[in-house]
């Protein structure tokens, strides 16, 4: 392991804006964003991830290879929040087992940016097509907790199926990024040169803005998770490197680019802040976001960045 770029990526602006947030809400500051200028910056940051993934996917051909990985991408999104449920349901109400493991089975685009950026310092690149598999990886992990919670959960909300399906899927957040990919596709590049300083060149800056309210907002939460006792933080630190150790493995059947099986590691691994905190407040108000915005922005997030990466890639290059 690269120990250079351990530390590193302990100074990545990213961590630290995220950690001041958290010092902010420890020192009693009255430091905030205001609420309409954070969900501004989310709304943003999915319509550029989407738009660039789309982009990238309109300049690469079809073929046999992109479609497993596309395929791959949404088999684990779909896939992770089932086995992390039942583990969850041994310690969680059926609500927050579903909500946190849709967190898990989601992607972090923050984590997804992070990578991309230890990519570049190690001087590689990853295919465009991936910007696309993390977008289809949002929406089936929030159907699946959601259908999850379904199953199991309260009877009487049985006859709701249908309602938390179509919250799951026409989600301001999932249809956002899913929109935004395909306007990304069939938007020409020659127009898409015309938005490019709002898509790419402010996009870490707002990054950067996201991060520290994401640690104002998890620092006031955190109570709530200590309060679980040791088992959320050794799911949130263990789960999370399991999924990124197995699939930079697994990964080797569908691509043989070690950057892109480092991208789909990372977003197996990474757990989602924007999209299922959005969903669940939606079709699961019933569930803490004091413990799944936590564990996915606390603990998962600092992890992955500071020790999951050289993981993952050592993995990968074997």
């Amino acid at each position: 392991m690269d120990l250079s770029l351990l530390l590193e990526n302990l100074k990545n602006p990213s961590l630290l804006f995220f950690v001041l947030g958290i010092l902010s809400v420890y020192l009693k500051s009255d430091l905030e964003i205001p609420p309409s200028s954070s969900k501004f910056i989310s709304l943003y940051l999915l319509l550029c991830i989407g738009f660039k993934g789309g982009q990238e996917l309109s300049h690469e051909t079809l073929s046999v290879n992109i479609l497993y990985c596309l395929l791959f991408g949404v088999l684990l999104a779909a896939v992770i929040p089932v086995y992390t449920f039942f583990i969850l349901k041994k310690r969680f109400n059926v609500y927050d087992a579903a909500a946190v493991a849709a967190a898990y089975g989601s992607v972090s685009a923050v984590t997804f940016v992070t990578a991309t950026n230890y990519l570049e310092l190690k001087g590689m690149q990853f295919s465009g097509y991936m910007v696309a598999v993390m977008a289809l990886m949002e929406s089936p992990a929030i159907i699946a907790g959601l259908l999850l919670f379904s199953l199991y959960g309260n009877q009487s909300n049985k006859g709701h199926n249908k309602e938390i399906l179509r919250h799951s899927i026409t989600n301001g957040s999932v249809l956002l990024i899913i929109g935004s990919l395909l306007v990304g596709y069939f938007t020409s590049t020659a127009q898409a040169e015309g938005i490019k300083p709002f898509t790419n060149d402010i996009f870490k800056g707002f990054l950067a803005i996201f991060l520290l309210d994401m640690g104002i907002v998890s620092g006031k939460k955190l109570s709530d998770l200590f309060h679980r006792g040791w088992y959320p933080f050794a799911f949130g630190l263990l789960v999370p490197l399991l999924n990124g150790c197995v699939v930079a493995f697994l990964s080797h059947f569908v691509t043989d680019d070690v950057s892109n099986r480092f991208i789909f590691s990372i977003l197996a691994a990474s757990a989602s802040y924007i999209a299922v905190p959005a969903a669940m407040k939606i079709a699961l108000p019933q569930a803490n976001p004091g413990i799944y915005l936590p564990m996915a922005l606390g603990i998962t997030f600092p992890v992955n960045i500071t020790i999951g990466f050289p993981i993952y890639y050592c993995i990968c290059v074997i």
